[in-house]
């Protein structure tokens, strides 16, 4: 018999090959949970599910783009297939995308922003939500402090946008998912040590450049470190769980202050 405030349930990331959705779905998966891992790159997928089977915990690898209906329903189909039910959620998977001024911005690079970060959710969300109406069970959304609490990032627009949207979302669905017993929430990370900047191209950022001198460092409570995955994971964590029964609609700021001073 196993152990762990989360045995016997269900969870399923995404982007769950690295950064906040692998350190989340380690987590969960030390607290009991089976946790399946969804994300574009299967190597790094396996490699999350070593990690959590080391801790002798379950893991499903399921390879998918977020953004692609067909694929997303076939992942979450096949998880259904293996353990039989969901209990959480967590909507991980995202990109920054092009961060460009507006008039520069291409129609193309803001669709893809928008496809990946918010169509992404919505898709993820929309054929997980019949599995969670059966028992109930836990939504957490990870949008970002860009679009919900600061808006001085050179050149987001797009990533801002689909970061608002994310949070509109959470607060919509709270209302319309809890007669089924489904909370829903939304994590909102600051400066991360994560490898998104890789998804990440950034033009003519003078242009839209905020000149402001920032005190030293821009996270407060860290002395202008970044914060890590596995401070986000936590919070993650929580909200999965029971400890956070009487949480919904609400998101949460992991940045140690730093959208405050932006």
């Amino acid at each position: 018999m196993g152990s762990g405030a989360l045995w016997g349930k269900v969870a399923l990331v995404t982007g769950a090959g690295s950064g906040i959705g692998r350190a989340s779905a380690i987590a969960l998966g030390e607290q009991g949970a089976s946790v399946g891992l969804l994300g574009r790159t299967s190597e790094e997928l396996e490699m999350t599910a070593v990690e959590i089977s080391r801790g002798h915990g379950k893991a499903c690898p399921l390879t998918a783009d977020v953004s692609d209906e067909n694929q997303t329903r076939r992942a979450i189909a096949t998880l259904i297939e293996k353990y039989g039910r969901l209990d959480i959620l967590v909507a991980n998977a995202g990109i920054n995308g092009v961060w460009a001024p507006i008039d520069d911005l291409k129609p193309e690079e803001w669709d893809t922003t928008l496809a990946v970060n918010l169509r992404g959710t919505y898709l993820t969300v929309h054929f997980a939500v019949p599995h969670l109406k059966i028992r109930g069970g836990s939504i957490i959304i990870v949008s970002s402090i860009n679009g919900t609490r600061t808006f001085t990032s050179p050149g987001a627009t797009a990533y801002a946008v689909s970061k608002a949207g994310q949070v509109a979302m959470t607060k919509q669905l709270a209302l319309e998912l809890a007669r089924h017993r489904i909370r829903v929430n939304a994590v909102c990370p600051g400066e991360i040590e994560t490898n998104i900047n890789s998804t990440m191209d950034v033009r003519s950022e003078d242009e839209t450049q905020i000149p402001v001198v920032w005190p030293e460092g821009q996270v407060p409570i860290t002395g202008g470190r970044p914060g890590t995955a596995g401070d986000v994971a936590e919070v993650v964590l929580f909200l999965a769980s029971d400890r956070s029964k009487h949480i919904t609609g609400s998101p949460i700021w992991v940045d140690g202050g730093q959208g405050l001073l932006r």
